[in-house]
């Protein structure tokens, strides 16, 4: 989970042993704060899955490709508004089964779903400019 998610992210690491979170003992190369480009690498490179509310996900195209660059695997929690702690948590834990089949069907990145309370949904992650 990145910090946009992190009280979540927090609840879910105490519930789920595969699940860490910006600031987690086990990730100590991507402490609280860490930038972007430099979180997004170091995640790729362990071949994490991300899981991210950041609202602003559509207009902020440079961290989408920086995400299929590296070849990241990205759920993004859907939707126009902005979902409390408890609310992400159970959408997430609604949506988990189906989280865990995307991940085994698609295998490795890049690749982007949305994550919303009907299904899931994949997303484009392309270059606007070649579009």
């Amino acid at each position: 989970m990145d910090e946009t998610s992190l009280g979540v992210g927090r609840a879910l690491a105490l519930l789920r042993r595969d699940v860490i979170h910006t600031g987690h003992r086990l990730i100590p190369e991507v402490p609280l704060g860490t930038l972007d480009d430099d979180w997004i690498p170091k995640v790729a490179s362990r071949d994490l899955v991300v899981i991210t509310r950041d609202k602003r996900i559509r207009s902020k195209h440079a961290k989408a490709l920086l995400y299929a660059e590296h070849g990241l695997r990205v759920f993004w929690i859907a939707g126009k508004k902005d979902l409390s702690n408890w609310d992400t948590m159970r959408l997430l834990v609604r949506r988990w089964d189906d989280i865990e089949r995307e991940i085994k069907e698609r295998g490795p990145g890049p690749w982007f779903m949305a994550v919303s309370e009907p299904r899931l949904n994949a997303m484009s992650i392309r270059d606007r400019k070649s579009a």
